[in-house]
């Protein structure tokens, strides 16, 4: 597995969040390596992250002893039993198949409070590909099909963006 760059995400993340309020709680899918966790406990939110790997977390864990963490399947937490102000999901949803992204966004919007925000990354174009950091066979559904999920969840788009890894970003806001 190669190592993820560390320089690509967190600028847009952290631009992303001052669209929060201050006290905000967030609830960051497959955190990971704690990249984007990172910004998010710098900005000063209430932070919560799931992710499957004991070892990830272990690290993450270490490094924010005061993070809220659940080792688990995104598909199968109940998501700390409550509600969020922001839900994240970098680099999360194409990794895994097409019924389960589109299950995980429905899971993500149901989990926001009124106004909340969505923000996850997924190719525009839809393809599948072996990802270059996890070597798993990944599948973007497309741009078209992630607005219908997004619409269907009961989410408005509420903004795209990119990055210099060439990550496109979707938000979306529960109205």
């Amino acid at each position: 597995m190669r190592t993820r760059n560390v320089r690509i995400g967190p600028s847009n993340v952290r631009e992303w969040s001052r669209r929060l309020h201050r006290d905000a709680a967030v609830l960051e899918l497959a955190c990971g390596h704690g990249v984007v966790s990172q910004v998010l406990i710098e900005e000063g939110f209430a932070f919560y992250g799931i992710d499957a790997s004991p070892t990830l977390l272990n690290a993450l864990r270490g490094r924010f002893p005061g993070a809220n963490l659940e080792c688990a399947l995104v598909e199968e937490s109940d998501f700390f039993g409550r509600s969020f102000d922001a839900v994240v999901a970098w680099g999360l949803l194409f990794l895994l198949p097409a019924e389960t992204q589109i299950a995980i966004i429905r899971k993500a919007a149901g989990a926001l409070d009124a106004g909340g925000r969505l923000m996850f990354t997924a190719p525009a174009i839809e393809h599948s590909w072996s990802d270059a950091t996890t070597g798993q066979d990944s599948v973007s559904l497309g741009r078209t099909a992630y607005l219908r999920a997004i619409e269907d969840a009961g989410l408005t788009l509420d903004g795209e963006d990119s990055d210099l890894g060439n990550n496109h970003y979707y938000f979306a806001r529960k109205t």
